[in-house]
């Protein structure tokens, strides 16, 4: 586990591509159990350790994930991801280049539990969420450009749908129309940066996480 920023109240870790977030019914250790192990051995504390989920990224996505070790912190961390406060910035790795070289998305979304799948439509439909995001080109190679991307909005899959929308699969994402999967069974998208500012002390926290030790992903970051 590679930990990246630490305080009395929060720790921002970054998370491999296959590890989950919490608990899901696949009966794997989750990351916050993990980082629950972590706190209680750095620190040698008894009995049991107190670790809140703020937010989740997907299963196969990489890069930084907060967790709060205190419940103050939780508290209002979550009060600043329901204001908007915590702002992320994803990199995405795509086969096809975007029409253009930047531009705002909006789409509305739909998801269903049966396939564990979001769908987009250009307008609302019955039970849609408006779903926004920002997106530059930053690098590209012979076969792959790499996209940092800017949420408007945060929903289920929501990169993964959108992008897929305009004929830019994320690299390995089988499951929005990526040709092949990666080796590591993950896909090519990180939780880059996050940043806000802290909600007890009041000093603005900005993360960065490191690049992934994949060739593809090295040679397009060495670009930006």
């Amino acid at each position: 586990m590679e930990v990246v920023y630490e305080d009395n109240h929060i720790v921002i870790v970054n998370k491999a591509a296959g590890e989950i977030v919490q608990g899901d019914r696949t009966g794997d250790t989750p990351l916050v159990e993990i980082v629950k192990q972590w706190i209680k051995e750095k620190y040698n504390k008894p009995g049991n350790v107190f670790c809140g989920v703020t937010h989740r990224i997907d299963r196969p996505t990489c890069g930084l994930v907060i967790f709060a070790r205190t419940s103050k912190g939780l508290s209002r961390m979550n009060e600043l991801f329901r204001k908007g406060d915590v702002h992320k910035t994803y990199w995405a790795i795509v086969k096809n280049r975007p029409p253009k070289g930047a531009g705002n998305l909006v789409h509305y979304l739909t998801s269903r539990e049966a396939n564990n799948k979001t769908y987009v439509s250009s307008s609302p439909t019955k039970g849609s969420v408006k779903a926004e995001l920002n997106y530059r080109v930053i690098a590209s190679g012979d076969n792959y450009h790499l996209l940092e991307i800017e949420l408007i909005t945060g929903r289920k899959h929501q990169i993964r749908a959108q992008l897929s929308a305009i004929g830019c699969p994320i690299k390995g994402d089988l499951k929005y129309g990526a040709p092949r999967s990666n080796p590591d069974g993950g896909i090519s998208l990180q939780s880059h940066r996050i940043h806000f500012i802290h909600p007890v002390s009041g000093n603005l926290v900005d993360v960065t996480a490191p690049t992934p030790q994949d060739s593809l992903w090295q040679a397009l970051a060495a670009q930006v």
